[in-house]
């Protein structure tokens, strides 16, 4: 029996409530500067130092040990559906987290728009990162002047230099590669269908490009289009199907919002400041049973490879943890969706820290929060997609197996 299916056999409507709380790329290496400790333990942690004393340590794998996770199949292995089986593309995320209704087989791909020289060549894959109005104006023009015969086009913007374009039609199918070559100095590539079936959609996706090249031409910085994260719709099994949970989503990030519509959470609108996301949380404590909140600058300053700059934006984060434990939550979880060093600037294959705390939960010998003591935690090292059914029992919303 797969655990999804599991879950929906045990799990039980009760009262109490479940926060999950994700610091994105969290988890780090040794810095040197720092005496050996991580960002996460260089940090000034008193409120999750005393959470983590309250509560249970341990670390999880987002995917499987040595494999380095994307931000997507991460947070499913986070809301406990097997990243491997249920992993989506970023077009399909992306959509959903900007609102766009999807139908079963729409294709949905994740657009950049750039910039290229008088040769056709990439200068710049983000446009010199235009601002989201910008990039709301291009998709509206596109999505006006692009024609397509035998399928339905939409072009919509998503954030700052990211789009996204959705076809609708018959015979279509997902399994594109990118045109983005991912370096400057060369031309978009052509899409490429990686199977039969996606033939068509590569066809189309090539049409789309060359027609926007066309429409995009003395438009610099924005006067190039690149298709990444080709996907088709599929619908999920949803939070309530499986946990019984009237679960919500509060984020700033549009694929973070995706992830959580396509597993049927409702996304609560927020600004753009944590303070904003607090302030969201706590107006809508009374409307559900779970809460999952995203925290994105931990992984922005990880990327940036700025140390500093991580440790900070993990101090902000901990100064605003008293508002959330007069919330009082059954279950608490502070952790990451994946790491993200600085020495890599990148996603990494390190396991990742958590903590638990709650009434229901032994309390072990940790004192702080950090990844040295997380690995001497007592809930030991897990998949990532162990911590639903684990908060769900600590919440007392799962009956008990067999006779």
């Amino acid at each position: 029996m797969k655990q999804i299916d599991l879950m929906r056999e045990l799990s039980r409507k009760t009262d109490t409530k479940v926060l999950l709380m994700v610091l994105d790329g969290l988890g780090g290496l040794p810095v040197k500067e720092f005496g050996g400790k991580t960002e996460l333990e260089h940090a000034k942690t008193p409120n999750m130092d005393r959470l983590a004393s309250e509560g249970a340590l341990g670390l999880h794998d987002p995917i499987a040990p040595g494999v380095t996770p994307g931000s997507g199949p991460a947070h499913f292995g986070l809301f406990g559906y097997d990243p491997i089986e249920w992993n989506m593309g970023r077009g399909v995320l992306e959509t959903l987290g900007i609102g766009f209704e999807l139908k079963p087989g729409d294709v949905a791909i994740r657009t950049n728009f750039c910039t290229l020289d008088d040769k056709g060549l990439i200068t710049d894959r983000r446009a010199g990162r235009i601002p989201t109005p910008k990039c709301s104006e291009l998709c509206e023009f596109l999505d006006k002047n692009i024609k397509m015969e035998g399928v339905k086009t939409f072009i919509r913007a998503v954030r700052d230099y990211r789009g996204a374009v959705v076809l609708r039609g018959k015979g279509l199918a997902g399994n594109v590669a990118d045109t983005d070559p991912q370096v400057t100095g060369k031309k978009p590539l052509p899409a490429k269908a990686l199977d039969a079936k996606s033939r068509k959609t590569a066809r189309l996706a090539d049409e789309i490009v060359a027609q926007a090249h066309k429409l995009l031409k003395g438009k610099a910085p924005a006067n190039g289009f690149l298709l990444r994260g080709f996907s088709e719709y599929r619908k999920y099994p949803s939070f309530e199907e499986i946990y019984n949970l009237n679960a919500a989503c509060i984020a700033v990030y549009p694929m973070y919002k995706g992830v959580s519509r396509l597993v049927g959470m409702t996304v609560i609108p927020a600004r753009e400041t944590f303070d904003d996301e607090i302030k969201t949380l706590e107006k809508h404590w009374k409307d559900h049973d779970f809460f999952f909140m995203h925290y994105k600058p931990t992984d922005a300053r990880g990327e940036d490879g700025n140390a500093q700059g991580k440790v900070e934006m993990i101090e902000k984060f901990d100064q605003k943890l008293d508002r959330v434990r007069k919330l009082k939550p059954d279950v608490l979880i502070i952790t990451g969706d994946h790491s993200t060093p600085t020495q890599l600037k990148s996603h990494s294959w390190h396991p990742v820290p958590f903590l638990m705390c709650g009434p229901a939960i032994r309390a072990d010998s940790g004192k702080t929060f950090g990844e040295t003591a997380c690995a001497a935690g007592s809930l030991g090292r897990i998949p990532a997609t162990s911590l639903m059914p684990l908060a769900l029992a600590h919440a007392g919303k799962l009956l008990k197996f067999g006779a």
